[in-house]
């Protein structure tokens, strides 16, 4: 059944639009395709709850039986059907009804857990480059997994306790009702006591909820930070400085959870001290109605009965309407972060790059992110298709900029960048970076196999050619070599998160394997070769010269020596293109790119000027 059930809600359905900024709309969205199984789910609470009181008029009946017929009288006169009816419903149908409502339960709650994942996950990766530079990722990650949870307790908990004990409440109405009227009276008033309070405590708990929720996912992300640059941490010396701003963020993570448990803890106390009041009144209006001969023993034991369930599920019910109202509060605070619209998109009307010729027009480009220095300013290049262009300047002239702009990881502040003659913001972000490879200075790997990172290229290549791909990079001799501490070794063997366990150099070369694979018409090399010794450099040359044959190439380098052969040297300085031309054109026009050959070159030290 559970099996069943869970077939029938397709938790990887993608979602046609984004995730909503307000709360039940939020809900609406992330709970899509599960609604008819929350509508069962809350039938089977409706049904148990009802169950629960049901069966103190069978207490009642027996009571009542008991007392008109004497000893053995009593189990074979009419009653038999009483008894067999009181059997029903305590073996049969109560127990069913909580079976149920568990297995909806049980099933909604993983699904919609996933399904919220998911979702959240997709919309998350779709985000632009700045909405990640501008937080943790281990808090970003640590909100997608809190609000999945969250919406996932908070649906099985408003079945399991809400639905369920407001049915259980309204079910003891009509039953203490039945014989007493004035007991219905008390219970209505004692309920709408009992939700006035909720109404007055659960927006405080809900803030600090989201403050709490915000300042646990803030240690998580100081934490995962750390860790994730250990090596940078132990390179200076810092263990006590990170530990110092952990224990900053913890500090406030207890500061708002001491909030939140003492808000929490009395109203727990002011609710129980209302759950003793049920009993109290139930019992005494029935017994006084008993004395005025209007109920029996039996309708007695079934009110105190009711006001002793009630009592203890009152208790229950606050300790899990703090968890709902918690789960809210976590779930707003994800919201918040999550769900904020996408800064850098794909127009209405963007169809797919269509690749003629691998050719870059850039005209009267402009892109300082949002300063008044920096970037680049009134740019204009064309970049013919199989050229291969070398891009120098200082750092901050603008030349990773430049290569961002055409990557479209932003949209310029004005001006254009074509391919093939088409608007790139008029293409979907996906086929233009199908179009494009890069390797790059700071080159991350997954913390998945060797293979599986230079599969990443094209997930559709053979073994064969992944394996060719590595042994032209010069990967392969030093992969074979791998092994983790699972005892996988060679292109199995994992390599850590951010691939840790490699050097710069071997990750460069990884990265390379990786372009080889994907072989795409346009090349970006961001100092592809700066992790290198001059000996693994020359050693991979012949790669970088198979990987640039019949491509477009920007290669980036500070590194003079590495573009002399390129077709054409473009020069930024100050966000703008100062020289252009070869390497013996710019050595002879004896500028800016002249005096930057002869600091690398040794002419600092007297070393007459070199030309190739």
């Amino acid at each position: 059944m559970i099996t069943w059930i869970s077939n029938k809600i397709d938790y990887k359905k993608k979602s046609e639009t984004p995730p909503p900024e307000d709360l039940w709309s939020f809900i609406i969205w992330s709970c899509s395709g599960t609604w008819i199984f929350i509508f069962c789910g809350a039938s089977a609470a409706i049904l148990a709850g009802s169950f629960e009181m049901i069966t103190t008029i069978a207490l009642g009946w027996v009571v009542d039986s008991a007392q008109s017929d004497t000893g053995q009288a009593f189990f074979f006169s009419s009653n038999k059907i009483l008894l067999i009816s009181c059997v029903l419903i305590f073996v049969l149908f109560r127990p069913l009804s909580f079976c149920l409502s568990a297995l909806f339960q049980a099933v909604l709650g993983p699904k919609i857990l996933n399904m919220t994942l998911l979702k959240l996950h997709r919309w998350t990766l779709g985000q632009s480059v700045s909405f990640f530079e501008n937080d943790f990722a281990g808090r970003i990650a640590q909100k997608q997994l809190q609000t999945a949870n969250s919406l996932s307790t908070l649906i099985t908990d408003i079945l399991q306790t809400g639905v369920y004990s407001l049915a259980s409440v309204v079910a003891a109405m009509i039953v203490v009702g039945s014989f007493d009227l004035t007991s219905t009276a008390f219970v209505a008033i004692w309920l709408i006591t009992y939700l006035y309070l909720i109404r007055l405590y659960m927006p405080r708990i809900r803030i600090k909820s989201k403050a709490y929720a915000d300042a646990k996912a803030t240690v998580s992300g100081q934490v995962i930070d750390t860790i994730s640059n250990i090596k940078t941490v132990k390179q200076f010396a810092h263990i006590s400085h990170e530990n110092d701003a952990a224990v900053f963020a913890m500090d406030k993570y207890l500061d708002r959870s001491l909030e939140r448990q003492k808000t929490m803890l009395e109203f727990r106390i002011v609710l129980l001290t209302l759950a003793g009041l049920i009993p109290i009144g139930l019992v005494g209006f029935s017994l006084l109605s008993w004395v005025n001969d209007i109920a029996t023993v039996g309708q007695v034991t079934v009110a105190g009965a009711i006001g002793l369930r009630l009592a203890q599920m009152t208790g229950w019910v606050s300790f899990t309407l703090m968890s709902i109202y918690s789960q809210i509060g976590e779930i707003e605070d994800g919201i918040k972060t999550l769900t904020p619209r996408y800064e850098l998109k794909d127009i209405d009307t963007a169809k797919k790059l269509v690749l003629i010729e691998p050719k870059i027009k850039i005209e009267n480009l402009k892109f300082k992110y949002g300063k008044e220095i920096g970037g680049i300013t009134d740019l204009s290049l064309d970049v013919g298709a199989g050229e291969k262009i070398g891009l120098v300047g200082a750092s901050g002239a603008g030349k990773s900029t430049l290569v961002n702009l055409i990557l479209r990881f932003y949209d310029p502040e004005s001006g254009k960048v074509s391919i093939s003659d088409q608007d790139i913001a008029e293409v979907t972000q996906d086929s233009l970076r199908k179009e494009i490879s890069m390797v790059a200075q700071d080159t991350s790997m997954f913390n998945r196999s060797a293979y599986e990172n230079i599969l990443y290229g094209d997930p559709l290549a053979s073994k064969e050619e992944v394996l060719n791909a590595a042994i032209k990079a010069q990967a392969h001799c030093f992969i074979k070599e791998l092994s983790d501490n699972q005892g996988r070794k060679g292109f199995d063997a994992h390599l850590g998160e951010r691939g840790v366990k490699l050097s710069g150099g071997q990750r460069q070369r990884i990265a390379l394997a990786r372009a080889i694979l994907k072989n795409a018409p346009i090349l970006i090399l961001d100092e592809a070769t700066s992790a290198l010794d001059s000996e693994t450099e020359a050693q991979i040359q012949d790669a970088l010269d198979y990987v640039m044959r019949k491509k477009t190439v920007i290669a980036i380098a500070h590194r003079l020596s590495t573009i002399v052969k390129m077709d054409r040297i473009i020069l930024l300085h100050e966000g703008k293109i100062a020289e252009q031309g070869t390497h013996n054109d710019l050595l002879a026009f004896g500028g800016l790119y002249c005096k930057y050959w002869e600091r690398q070159s040794g002419g600092f030290i007297g070393i007459d000027r070199i030309a190739v």
